[in-house]
């Protein structure tokens, strides 16, 4: 018969984990550090979103980890087809790669925390174990980055306006892409002045992007 210590630690069950990234070199740095780690093992590794579907169906991991840019089906959606399909699905975000309307449509749409790659890898293993727990992992670098985001409170269709303006579309130009008249856009516009408290397009611009609310180039 088993000590009571070790039949405690052989009987205690791991945390599963579902990888998805497009680059071999993390999902292989990513599984090596949660296999040192006694409480957690990767049950599988894919590299795109439709082959995450199809992993998580088979395996039913406790947390996906997933990369938010993707080629093909991005991490936004991935997430969102998930939520549908399994509704207590628990993903972390581990991404290069992370602005303010990025991480704010990620925690929308249903993820549980966001750790960026260049972080140390104990944040990451921390972030597994709290999402586990039924917490949220939002470091407070992440969460300046989101309070941006929801300080300016631009509407969708002023995020749309100011990626148009960044593309350097006059009034009229936005008014036919997004099929509205010049007079909406002037107001549409002036909002987005108001809000992010500038008084020119160039400002507009400079301000979106140093706040993550969009991301020009």
């Amino acid at each position: 018969m088993l000590p009571a210590v070790l039949k405690t630690a052989s009987s205690r069950k791991k945390i599963r984990i579902l990888l998805v990234d497009d680059h071999m070199v993390i999902r292989m740095g990513l599984m090596t550090a949660t296999t040192d780690a006694a409480d957690m093992e990767v049950v599988a590794d894919v590299e795109n979103g439709q082959d995450a579907l199809e992993a998580f169906r088979e395996h039913h991991p406790d947390i996906v980890i997933l990369d938010l840019r993707l080629p093909g089906m991005n991490g936004i959606e991935i997430i969102r087809l998930l939520r549908e399909e399994f509704k207590q699905v628990r993903i972390l975000i581990f991404s290069n790669y992370a602005t303010g309307e990025e991480i704010f449509q990620a925690m929308k749409v249903g993820a549980s925390g966001f750790v960026l790659k260049e972080m140390d890898l104990d944040r990451l293993l921390e972030a597994i174990r709290a999402i586990h727990r039924g917490e949220q992992y939002i470091p407070a670098e992440i969460a300046a980055r989101v309070g941006e985001r929801l300080l300016a409170q631009l509407s969708p269709r002023e995020i749309e306006v100011v990626h148009l303006l960044g593309q350097g579309l006059s009034n009229k130009e936005i008014g036919a892409r997004l099929g509205v008249v010049e007079g909406t856009v002037k107001i549409h516009i002036a909002s987005i002045f108001n809000k992010l408290g500038v008084s020119d397009r160039t400002h507009a611009l400079i301000e979106a992007v140093r706040r993550g609310i969009v991301q020009i180039g």
